[in-house]
């Protein structure tokens, strides 16, 4: 909302095709490993392989130091051809290389998370995180101001900057903490070294990274196309981008936002899940995932029904822009499936599912990249708010079918939909 006030809604456009091309690169960096690294060490700690910790970690450590180096060179060395083939816009140069220093940082702090979750230990990731936050927002309003009559790229590029700053701090903690725990964890015990973990990684790892990086390829691609799209259908690149970045940056920030807390629910039930899927305890591997449903269809039924009702005043409040609130309106109702998806493809990831998601990802994307190309130039936001809940219904009735399939379980109407419909529509009714 800070940004945007500040910036405007071409300014949000412009730092989302920069956040869409970063995104590419950090999928590059950080893909697989962060996942491999929380199912091997939680399968270390469960089947007693404590004593072979040290050497499971530094390999796995060392592998994502090397896909951050690897994707941060890339990204440096091709900032100019990016920014002006990919974004469209020059001004898109310093924040892409400022952010190529980041890549390495996020690569080894996001196998350093998977360690913690698979410790059940999230204090020090979440004081870092804070503080990461803190930071990145302190030096965002001292600094942004005087940027501002420097033009869109500069004021991009100290927004960017702001984040590479703080997640090196909070990288920096979390390299602390781990190895102060990993200490206390051995103890006395003589260490042991781990044998298979590069050939193990690639069995995890390597069809989550493909996903991903079919996905984020082609992710990048739509995004890039979205504003093209709309700008033939508008007659105007500077509208398109405004369009784009109000959608993008404003209205999907908001109802995203909910979906923090069950994110968190995601990433902690992760190591639980795995852990029951590999000591077989199928009844146990199936209440989780009920509940976990049930959890995430409550919130996002009551959040969905509650960001229509008010999408109006959203709109207004935090971004002082009517169209906001339209676009919160259209996509309110999609929020459970919305939420569902994201929810059931890291339980999915967690079932060693991988080349299931992989391939509902390439389809949905395919799908989505020949509705834009489509319906945008013709119909404008209109056609793409249209091909943002055709994809949504689509991959989160896909992975649930699948989530079905692989587990046995039944879906349960009452709890799982049944009940938070009613409630919702008591509340409504009541207001």
């Amino acid at each position: 909302a800070y940004l945007s006030q500040k910036i405007g809604s071409a300014g949000m456009g412009l730092y989302q095709l920069i956040a869409t091309v970063y995104n590419l690169f950090l999928t590059l960096a950080t893909a697989g490993v962060s996942v491999a690294a929380t199912r091997m060490i939680t399968e270390a700690l469960a089947l007693g392989g404590g004593s072979r910790l040290r050497s499971l970690c530094r390999k796995l450590l060392l592998a994502a130091l090397a896909l951050g180096v690897l994707a941060g060179g890339l990204q440096y060395l091709t900032a100019g051809l990016t920014a002006a083939r990919w974004v469209g816009d020059i001004r898109a140069v310093p924040s892409l290389k400022i952010l190529a220093a980041s890549l390495p940082i996020v690569a080894v702090t996001g196998c350093l998370q998977g360690y913690f979750m698979s410790r059940r230990s999230v204090t020090l990731m979440t004081g870092a995180q804070m503080a990461e936050q803190l930071l990145r927002i302190g030096i965002i309003v001292a600094l942004l101001p005087s940027a501002l009559g420097l033009g869109l790229g500069e004021a991009c590029a100290v927004v960017v900057l702001a984040g590479t700053v703080a997640e090196a701090l909070s990288g920096a903690v979390i390299w602390q903490g781990y190895r102060r725990d990993l200490r206390r964890l051995q103890g006395a015990a003589k260490p042991q070294p781990a044998r298979g973990v590069f050939s193990r990684l690639w069995r995890i790892g390597a069809p989550v990274a493909a996903t991903r990086y079919v996905g984020s390829a082609l992710r990048t691609l739509e995004n890039v196309m979205v504003p093209v799209c709309l700008a033939l259908f508008t007659g105007s690149r500077e509208l398109a981008l405004e369009q784009f970045g109000a959608l993008k940056g404003m209205a999907m920030a908001v109802l995203f936002f909910p979906f923090s807390f069950l994110s968190t629910l995601s990433t902690l039930l992760l190591p639980e899940i795995t852990e029951a899927y590999a000591q077989g305890r199928q009844k146990r591997l199936e209440g989780l995932i009920s509940r976990t449903i049930s959890i995430t269809l409550t919130v996002s039924v009551l959040m969905g029904g509650l960001f229509t009702v008010f999408a109006g005043t959203l709109g207004e409040v935090l971004f002082h822009d009517g169209q906001v609130g339209f676009y919160i309106r259209v996509l309110g109702p999609v929020m459970p499936f919305l939420y569902l998806e994201s929810m059931v493809d890291g339980i999915l990831k967690g079932l060693d599912q991988q080349l299931s998601t992989f391939r509902y990802s390439v389809w949905d994307s395919v799908a989505r990249i020949a509705l834009v190309a489509l319906l945008v130039p013709r119909a404008g936001m209109k056609g793409f708010l249209f091909v943002m809940l055709f994809s949504n219904l689509f991959t989160g009735t896909l992975n649930l079918h699948r989530l079905l399939v692989v587990t046995g379980l039944r879906i349960r109407w009452w709890s799982w939909a049944l009940r938070p419909f009613l409630a919702l529509v008591a509340g409504v009714l009541a207001y």
